[in-house]
């Protein structure tokens, strides 16, 4: 299975660049590539909570999930 980190696209329907998000967050501008690009095992709620405050979204809809290849690492054997 895999979850797709949607930001980019939110970022883009909102004409904001991540510099920004990433001050008013508050959080470092790479820690916020690092989420935009999936490469994180996880995110703090209350920095999700920030980023659905500023950018005027859920949190599904910063996140879509894609079901993996059969037989891909994360898919559970039957």
């Amino acid at each position: 299975m895999t979850i797709v980190v949607r930001l980019d696209v939110l970022l883009a329907e909102r004409k904001m660049k991540s510099r920004e998000l990433a001050q008013f967050i508050g959080i470092p501008e790479p820690n916020l590539s690092l989420l935009k690009s999936g490469k994180v095992k996880g995110i703090r709620f209350d920095t999700l909570e920030r980023i659905c405050e500023i950018l005027k979204c859920q949190p599904g809809d910063l996140f879509q999930y894609r079901p993996g290849e059969p037989g891909s690492p994360g898919d559970a054997a039957d």
